[in-house]
């Protein structure tokens, strides 16, 4: 189970295939998990890996996940995107830049 850490903030992240990275934010809201992409209409995992290499990431401190750090109150939905521009910039995930990605919130919604 890979992590990215920047001070503080530890983040549990999955990937699969190879090629153009792609970023799936699992649905849940604040308890979007890797994990919980298996309970989804269809697994960007299994759906993706053959063309992509793609990336999920725990949301900092989603029930059920292995993510952790602090709460940041006054912005916490800009920590989460921080936290994800973070892991797909980092060492691990080296890109080109912000345009550079491609990605996928997995949220299934219903009317």
């Amino acid at each position: 189970m890979p992590f990215y850490e920047r001070g503080q903030v530890r983040i549990h992240y999955e990937e699969i295939g190879s090629g153009f990275p792609l970023l799936v934010i699992p649905g849940g809201g604040l308890n979007s998990t890797v994990g919980g992409l298996a309970t989804h209409p269809f697994n960007p995992f299994n759906e993706f890996k053959g063309e992509f290499r793609v990336i999920a990431a725990d949301l900092r401190n989603a029930k059920g996940g292995q993510s952790s750090g602090p709460l940041e109150v006054d912005r916490p939905w800009d920590a989460y995107i921080d936290d994800h521009i973070d892991l797909m910039g980092s060492g691990q995930h080296p890109t080109r830049g912000i345009r550079s990605r491609g990605t996928l919130d997995a949220a299934a919604g219903g009317s």
